[in-house]
């Protein structure tokens, strides 16, 4: 059986017999009466201007609202190189099965459902469906995509999407957050959702000694020494990044959760969403 058809089987599986009953719906947000944000028109009604996006914007922006109570889901999966890392799965691996997981839970729900795949650009886009069908092909663009040698630009992906997203969306945007993406102006118009998805090792190495290590987004090598103390170094540099990382989530009120390759990604979605 291919890697594709165990991850589909075992998620839709997941989906629609485990969560049946017990989590109904598991993608609720707030205010989805509130539909996008788009510049200002004559006529428009002075009262739905948002003043924090037009200040930062340098022009008018305003609300559009909607009785449609039916919810847009985004997965947008980031793809450089470093998703090609893991020690018993890829990173790669875990990213497919989590949107998989995304795409199940909303079809089931009878949303919309997309997915885009971003590197340095975007890549790769399934249109927004209510079709199992759509998320068998989300599911496979990721896991198949060739994401060596890849490079990440965290910069542009927070503006690529609040311009090309025009109604209000739940986004989840997974990634191993090594690169610093700044969604504030993004959760102001949608409800953006953060799936850190690493590997342990990349944590928490092991002491090697001198080891020949290859960088799979430049695609080089270099010799490192594993040893004790640049080990301990380099585990408090990610726990500091980590802190300061889940409070710039906090403080933008991003919902976040993080996901290693020999984890369960649907415990700990079902985690989140129940804590939500």
């Amino acid at each position: 059986m291919s890697k594709l058809k165990k991850i589909l089987i075992k998620t839709r599986r997941q989906v629609f017999s485990e969560i049946a009953g017990n989590n109904p719906s598991i993608f609720q947000g707030e205010g989805f009466d509130f539909v996008e944000l788009r510049e200002y028109n004559y006529g428009d009604d002075i009262r739905h201007i948002d003043w924090n996006v037009t200040a930062k914007m340098q022009k008018p922006y305003v609300k559009i609202f909607k009785e449609e109570r039916e919810l847009n889901i985004v997965a947008v999966s980031v793809l450089g190189g470093n998703v090609w890392f893991g020690r018993k799965k890829f990173k790669q691996e875990t990213i497919a099965e989590t949107v998989a997981l995304l795409g199940y839970s909303t079809v089931k729900n009878g949303d919309r459902f997309s997915s885009y795949i971003y590197t340095d650009k975007l890549e790769q886009i399934t249109p927004p469906s209510k079709s199992i069908h759509s998320v068998h092909k989300a599911t496979q663009s990721v896991l198949e995509f060739p994401a060596l040698g890849k490079r990440v630009d965290a910069d542009a992906l927070p503006r690529l999407l609040f311009d090309r997203i025009k109604r209000r969306s739940i986004i989840f945007v997974i990634a191993d957050f090594f690169d610093a993406f700044d969604f504030r102006l993004l959760a102001k118009k949608h409800e953006v959702i953060a799936l850190i998805v690493r590997d342990s090792l990349e944590e928490r190495p092991e002491e090697m000694g001198l080891v020949n290590l290859y960088d799979p987004q430049t695609m080089r090598t270099s010799l490192l020494q594993l040893d004790r103390k640049t080990v301990q170094t380099y585990a408090q540099t990610v726990r500091e990044r980590n802190i300061a990382l889940y409070k710039d989530f906090r403080k933008n009120q991003i919902a976040f959760a993080r996901i290693f390759t020999h984890e369960e990604p649907f415990a700990k979605l079902s985690k989140l969403f129940m804590g939500k």
